[in-house]
């Protein structure tokens, strides 16, 4: 079973090099700092996921306003299935949350990457 779209990963690397500001804040303050590897703009499939912590099997969303409209609701339940049948948990935090809550969304994916010290 191939395990991602090569098609795709152009893409990804756009998407990398392209951060928006809340995933840009997230990955220079936070998670690039964890005693973990974590991928950014990662190909899973036919999907792109913000952020893969692979051995933790954890996938980290950014939402912006697009996933709260019906269709982008809709796209994303999907997505969480298939990541999910995949054995991967989805952490998803809005861009509020980044830019209003940071120090909360940070202690979230420490507890649940089941970091128990961090610098």
């Amino acid at each position: 079973m191939k395990k991602y779209n090569a098609k795709i990963v152009p893409n990804s690397k756009t998407l990398r090099k392209n951060m928006t500001v809340e995933e840009r804040k997230l990955w220079y303050d936070f998670l690039k700092k964890l005693p973990l590897t974590v991928n950014r703009q990662k190909v899973i499939r036919n999907y792109i996921v913000d952020f893969f912590c692979a051995s933790k099997k954890i996938v980290i969303e950014i939402d912006g306003s697009q996933h709260y409209e019906d269709e982008g609701r809709k796209k994303d339940t999907i997505r969480n299935n298939e990541l999910s049948r995949l054995g991967y948990s989805v952490l998803r935090y809005t861009n509020r949350d980044i830019s209003q809550n940071f120090d909360d969304v940070c202690n979230d994916i420490l507890n649940q990457l089941n970091i128990k010290e961090y610098l």
